[in-house]
């Protein structure tokens, strides 16, 4: 068997590795750590695998995936519901750690997916800096949400807990001032990004962190990698009606609430989701073609280098 025809999958957990090998069937376990880590590597630099395939898991990829960059293998992480509806596509329902392994590799010889530069560690603390913030403000909904029904024995301690979360909002705030203000890229871009009306120091850093291909692709492209390109949902003489699915979905939860903040305060999007609304578009519609209209423009502005008005002026 050439080397170049083997497919590798990693099914990755926190205690372990189970690794997959297409087409012989192979599969073993292992330790997952860094002595592991270091022998699988070095076996892979001999045999050098066509494709080696991981699913996203929240993280715990991040230790194996930045080896096999340094290493210079050729990896990729997929989505692991496209993996999940290949498994059921093959009649595969069971689910096991090893089987997960196993189709993890056939999926990486059957659809071949794009092989995609690992972010660089400025990137990925960017993004981790980003996620905490979120998780900060989600936990404060929640305990807001709790302090309105609950019992005074327990008031003062989620008061207390809001405190503290408010402090740790502020000092995560500073953190993302710090590291955007050490990239000059990156200050320029969220420069680029807030001189559009709605769009603030959260949404701008989100896509900077979350959407670098912003500014690299047209249009179509950008919509669909966000998930809010309308998909169809035709067959034979029965005519479906379109609808959004799958993309990033941190990135269109900013861009909703950017949008629904545009139709009302940035007069290019008002005047759009007027018109739309005046020709009969339900609220929600509209407001995805503001944000799908709101994504086009500041993928221009990236593109191009050019803030919101000048940009503006040169295609009035």
């Amino acid at each position: 068997m050439e080397a170049l025809s083997i497919f590798i999958g990693i099914d990755v957990s926190k205690e372990r590795l189970d690794i997959g090998s297409y087409p012989s069937g192979e599969c073993q376990s292992m330790a997952h750590d860094d002595a592991s880590i270091e022998g699988l590597v070095a076996q892979w630099r001999e045999l050098r695998p066509r494709l080696i395939v991981l699913e996203a898991t929240g993280g715990l990829e991040r230790r194996i995936s930045r080896a096999l960059a340094s290493a210079e293998l050729r990896f990729t992480i997929v989505n692991p519901r496209h993996v999940r509806n290949f498994a059921k596509a093959t009649g595969q329902l069971a689910k096991t750690d090893r089987m997960d392994a196993l189709i993890l590799a056939r999926y990486a010889e059957a659809i071949r997916p794009a092989v995609r530069p690992l972010p660089d560690e400025a990137t990925q603390e960017l993004k981790a800096l980003i996620a905490r913030r979120r998780q900060i403000i989600e936990m404060m909904v929640a305990e807001k949400n709790r302090l309105g029904s609950a019992p005074k024995a327990v008031t003062k301690r989620i008061k207390a807990h809001l405190r503290w979360l408010e402090a740790e909002l502020g000092r995560a705030n500073k953190d993302l001032d710090q590291a955007i203000r050490q990239s000059p890229i990156w200050k320029e871009n969220e420069d680029l990004l807030q001189s559009a009306p709605a769009i603030g120091p959260a949404v701008s850093r989100t896509l900077i962190a979350e959407l670098p291909e912003l500014g690299k692709l047209n249009r179509k492209q950008i919509a669909a990698l966000v998930g809010i390109a309308p998909l169809n949902r035709d067959s034979g003489k029965f005519k479906g009606h379109r609808s959004i699915w799958g993309g990033r979905a941190t990135v269109r939860a900013c861009l909703y609430m950017a949008a629904l903040v545009a139709s009302r305060h940035n007069p290019t999007i008002r005047a759009f989701y007027n018109r739309l609304r005046t020709a009969g578009k339900c609220p929600k519609v509209a407001l995805v073609a503001c944000m799908r209209k709101l994504l086009t423009i500041l993928n221009a502005m990236i593109k191009h280098r050019t803030p919101w008005a000048e940009l503006n002026l040169q295609t009035a």
